[in-house]
């Protein structure tokens, strides 16, 4: 059976009219960057719809990040999951720290609490957790052993964007988190990010360094880099945001019909919701056990590719299998997360993603062509 080209992710887009409508002031005041009218009217949209009480907006969450550990002046180790997209890893490096990693869980793939204490040396000043498929981590028991041994935390939160844990906002727990507006995410800017925060103290620290670590014109008191996020970006996210909700629900109708298809089914394993979670149905992982299925991920994701269907092996490899840190620090094992990312597979789902197209991509998985 042929679809059509079906992607893995397809960018949410305004009303084309909408986002003219939405730029046409910018060609009048020629305000293009350092924090215009549209960036700032997105920050309070922003903080108003996550429920949080600060947050920064950056040019993309990767810079966010290293800013983040930046900002929080943290040393020596940060322990993190290797189950995540380079990002992660790769702004802990290049703020000249060392990555611990520590293994994930069975059930909703994020950083297994009762595994951290083990990795805590005299070294380690932080713990950088990941929210994966829009599944929250113990965000409780986080808390308890930073507290303990006196650790920052920063959550990598893309993949949370609107997620609720029982009633709080995801982005309330921690030091700080920080929020993807890639085109892939569930709300985007085109390329962006954002910081959240409770202590108000880091907003011009932020803001320093996300402009060279100025003050003004003439006063450079910090080092810092060019994160700024620009008006046409924020202005893209103020169209985004006001069908954030609907967007949403739609994600929300293409993942229950893929549960209703592929529950049940042996050899397929699905992360199942977890409790008191509000979710923003990001992505659909789906793990594939050969001997039970008759394929494996690979074979699954090449026959979707032959029906023009694009799945994703995501997240694969592990951060800590990448050849760039051969040498360069303890690599730790994590058997679960191996285990995960050797046989995961995310299907298509995206907001224009419909029943039937779910029907279609079910079809060929369960009748293997």
């Amino acid at each position: 059976m042929n679809l059509k080209s079906t992607p893995v992710v397809r960018p949410s887009m305004p009303p084309y009219e909408e986002y003219i409508h939405e730029i046409k002031d910018i060609w009048s005041s020629r305000w293009l960057t350092h924090s215009g009218p549209k960036h700032q009217a997105l920050e309070e949209k922003l903080s108003e719809y996550l429920d949080v009480d600060n947050i920064s907006l950056f040019a993309n969450g990767h810079l966010a990040l290293e800013l983040a550990i930046d900002a929080l002046g943290l040393s020596g180790e940060i322990i993190t999951t290797p189950f995540t997209f380079a990002s992660t890893t790769q702004a802990i490096l290049r703020n000249r720290l060392t990555p611990v990693f520590c293994d994930i869980n069975e059930d909703d793939y994020t950083i297994d609490v009762s595994k951290i204490e083990a990795l805590i040396t005299e070294k380690t000043s932080a713990i950088l957790p990941v929210h994966v498929y829009g599944n929250v981590c113990d965000v409780d028991g986080i808390a308890r052993i930073a507290q303990k041994y006196n650790l920052k935390v920063i959550y990598d939160a893309a993949h949370a964007f609107g997620v609720k844990i029982k009633d709080r906002a995801v982005g309330n727990f921690g030091d700080m988190s920080m929020f993807s507006f890639h085109a892939t995410k569930v709300f985007h800017t085109v390329e962006g990010g954002g910081l959240t925060y409770s202590n108000s103290k880091y907003s011009p620290v932020l803001a320093r360094l996300r402009q060279f670590g100025m003050v003004g014109q003439e006063s450079v008191p910090t080092v810092g880099t060019n994160a700024k996020m620009t008006e046409i970006h924020a202005a893209m996210g103020l169209c985004n945001l006001r069908h954030i909700n609907e967007e949403i629900a739609k994600r929300g109708r293409a993942m229950d019909r893929y549960r209703e298809l592929l529950s049940g089914v042996k050899g397929l394993t699905l992360c199942n919701p977890q409790k008191n979670i509000t979710p923003n149905y990001c992505y659909f992982p789906v793990l594939f056990n050969k001997k039970e299925f008759g394929l494996n991920r690979d074979e699954v994701a090449a026959l979707l590719e032959k029906n023009n269907i694009l799945a994703r092996k995501y997240f694969y490899p592990l951060t800590n299998d990448f050849e760039a840190y051969k040498g360069m620090f303890e690599l730790q094992k994590t058997p679960v997360a191996k285990r995960i990312a050797d046989n995961v597979l995310t299907l298509p789902l995206y907001a224009d993603l419909t029943v039937e197209d779910v029907d279609g991509i079910c079809k060929i998985i369960l009748h293997h062509g």
